[in-house]
């Protein structure tokens, strides 16, 4: 994809993750990517329709999967899109962890690993410095 697409997709996120909403500011280093809401292997493309900015743990637990289990109803759900579905819609911010509020927040909570131990101790940070 070209440094074009690259840059509207950062913009339009505002510099943040679009799972869980940290800043690329907040995590210094490790440069936030382009992540392919549906896969290639899945007939995804690189269009800035296809594309989010997401943290490398989002990312990295997201991979190529378009669904998962709700863990609440053992459903299969699809998961969070950017793109179409309105973040607070489906999630809440509860102190420092993220809470789904729909099948599609609480699946993607869960298989984006969005509440890890690491990501609530830098939720913690950020809150008292009131960065978050």
């Amino acid at each position: 994809m070209d440094a074009e697409v690259r840059a509207l997709v950062r913009r339009r996120a505002g510099n943040r993750c679009e799972y869980c909403l940290l800043r690329q500011d907040d995590l210094p280093f490790s440069t936030f990517q382009m992540e392919h809401i549906v896969a290639r292997k899945h007939g995804g493309n690189d269009e800035a329709d296809n594309l989010a900015l997401a943290c490398d743990r989002c990312n990295s637990h997201k991979g190529a999967n378009l669904t998962g289990v709700d863990p609440d109803t053992g459903e299969i759900t699809k998961l969070f899109n950017p793109r179409q579905d309105a973040w607070k819609e489906h999630f809440k911010i509860a102190d420092v962890l993220i809470v789904g509020l729909t099948p599609v927040g609480r699946t993607t909570v869960f298989v984006l690993n969005m509440n890890e131990e690491r990501r609530v101790r830098l939720r913690t940070v950020l809150k008292r410095q009131e960065s978050f």
